[in-house]
């Protein structure tokens, strides 16, 4: 287990999120499990927290309840190396309710925010021609989805 890990705070629905990522997130698998006393009000044998691993990183999923919802002010990015990466992950964590928005940003069903970026992004964002950069960073802007092509485009003027 990593010293540090983030931990979602879900609405009573862990079980529907493992679903979900796990089968967005290939690379992915649940490493433990624990549930609330059988006497709990309400709750007794329902599923309390879930560490699952998706990827390289490990979270903590909290059966919370609707106290706190997720907003932009926390995210999670994904680097992707092909257009058909990219499509891949907006179509599956849009599905089921997401929400598409700008510069490849999108909300899973739960509220949670992904920004999908080609790492080629960044690279054309840091390049040392400042007028290439601003063109890209441009052309960008005008995106939902990232779209490679457009960006490799505009970094070639």
């Amino acid at each position: 287990m990593k010293k540090i890990r983030p931990c979602l705070w879900l609405n009573h629905n862990v079980e529907e999120a493992i679903t979900f990522y796990t089968s967005v997130f290939k690379n992915s698998k649940v490493l433990n499990t624990s549930y609330y006393p059988k006497d709990s009000p309400g709750f007794g044998g329902e599923l309390l927290v879930v560490d699952i691993k998706i990827e390289d990183e490990e979270f903590m999923l909290l059966n919370g309840g609707p106290i706190f919802k997720f907003n932009e002010s926390v995210s999670f990015s994904i680097d992707a190396n092909t257009q058909e990466e990219i499509d891949y992950y907006w179509k599956n964590l849009t599905a089921g309710g997401g929400e598409e928005s700008q510069c490849g940003w999108v909300k899973d069903k739960f509220g949670l925010s992904w920004q999908i970026s080609p790492t080629i992004l960044g690279q054309l964002l840091r390049d040392k021609d400042a007028e290439k950069a601003t063109r890209v960073m441009n052309v960008m802007m005008k995106m939902s989805k990232i779209i490679i092509k457009d960006i490799e485009d505009a970094a070639k003027g």
